[in-house]
């Protein structure tokens, strides 16, 4: 990956999912502007907040989709990335750290 771009794997969706209500959402209903959970598996060398391995989040509507090996990786911009969710923070990454945060 170039400059400030950082390749993602989408997370497959469940499918069809519940409300809080009980009520059953088809996978075929698409809210507007959802964003959708990914899993870095290439970055940019200008990349500072992400790391291969990390699950970011990111819009449907900022990205590129490339196939690679028959498998479909998203490439955006790392101002693109809304959160994101790593084992460690990068202050503790060399001491012990809490957990996971976004």
């Amino acid at each position: 990956m170039l400059h400030d771009r950082v390749m993602v794997a989408p997370v497959q969706g469940e499918g069809e999912r519940r409300s809080s209500g009980g009520i059953v959402i088809p996978a075929t209903a698409q809210p507007a502007k959802r964003l959708v959970w990914g899993e870095v598996f290439g970055t940019g060398q200008h990349v500072r907040s992400v790391a291969v391995g990390d699950r970011v989040l990111y819009g449907q509507d900022d990205h590129f989709e490339v196939d690679v090996t028959g498998r479909t990786f998203v490439v955006l911009r790392e101002r693109d990335l809304h959160a994101v969710a790593t084992a460690t923070t990068e202050s503790t990454r060399s001491s012990s750290g809490t957990g996971l945060y976004l």
